[in-house]
């Protein structure tokens, strides 16, 4: 009797909101009006931490807070780790005031020949290929983007049979402009650090086996994360200008730096993090003047 009476109050209340808002509330568990045009999307708790630290007239409302950087209003969400979560924040996003989203976090960095990954350094993706679960949820919605998309075949069926996964791997892309800003007041700010990159998106953190890091190495791939492609993919759709700015974390097939089968910190790693915020702050004036 009880619930039903609750529900029944809860029913009154939906009907003075729309559809709309109640997914923002549920998903963000604040009203639409209380999210800015820039959002600045952490995942994990070390730089959701820094980020707040640095956030002036800072105020929460539910899992936004709001406040300014450099002078510049923005909100700052934690997606929480994966596509999944990243998904649902960016589809609440959609339906408040944003135009601008910048996922900051970190990445696990791929030795590569041609271009040398340490960590600390501080990567902007250029390109993320899709090989998590999310995005081709999202292509079955929107079929046009298989046309509209470049895609590859998944470099991992060249080292051990793939028995289901993705087999086709499509790439989504970062707004230009955006990307364009924070590079370059990267390389202003640290020279040969930032880098521009291109990055593999994947559900698996526990999955990044020897074979894996060979076939994302013979396709120069120089970062892997676990959300980038589908706030891409989604920036796409919804028309939202979106980018990534990551810091290198840990060394995937590393024999000191590897996250999973050492216990090793590199000195540079939160370093890197506090880099990455100093490279974001600086851009935001030029970003709020270019892209709002």
């Amino acid at each position: 009797m009880l619930n039903r009476i609750k529900s029944e109050l809860l029913n009154v209340g939906l009907k003075f909101i729309s559809v709309d808002e109640k997914i923002v509330r549920m998903i963000l568990e604040t009203s639409p009006s209380n999210v800015n045009e820039i959002v600045i999307l952490p995942a994990i708790k070390i730089v959701m931490k820094k980020l707040l630290q640095k956030l002036q007239n800072k105020r929460n409302y539910g899992r936004v807070y709001n406040g300014e950087l450099n002078n510049v209003k923005v909100s700052i969400v934690r997606s929480l780790i994966g596509a999944p979560n990243c998904a649902m924040v960016v589809e609440a996003l959609k339906r408040c005031k944003t135009k601008v989203i910048i996922r900051i976090d970190v990445c696990g960095g791929i030795e590569n020949v041609i271009t040398p990954i340490n960590i600390g350094d501080i990567l902007i993706p250029k390109l993320a290929f899709c090989d998590d679960g999310t995005c081709p949820q999202y292509f079955r919605e929107n079929p046009a983007l298989v046309n509209e998309l470049e895609s590859i075949s998944n470099p991992m069926g060249k080292f051990q049979k793939m028995f289901t996964g993705n087999q086709t791997v499509f790439i989504s892309k970062p707004n230009d402009t955006l990307k364009e800003i924070l590079f370059n007041k990267g390389v202003l700010f640290l020279r040969e650090k930032v880098k521009l990159a291109d990055l593999w998106t994947t559900d698996a953190l526990f999955c990044e086996s020897f074979d894996f890091v060979r076939a994302l190495s013979s396709i120069n791939i120089q970062c892997v994360d676990m959300e980038s492609s589908i706030l891409f993919l989604l920036g796409k759709i919804y028309n939202l200008k979106t980018c990534s700015i990551l810091s290198v974390s840990d060394l995937p097939g590393h024999s000191k730096y590897d996250l999973l089968n050492s216990n090793e910190i590199h000195h540079d790693m939160e370093n890197g993090i506090d880099n990455t915020i100093k490279i974001l702050i600086n851009s935001l004036p030029q970003i709020k003047y270019e892209l709002i």
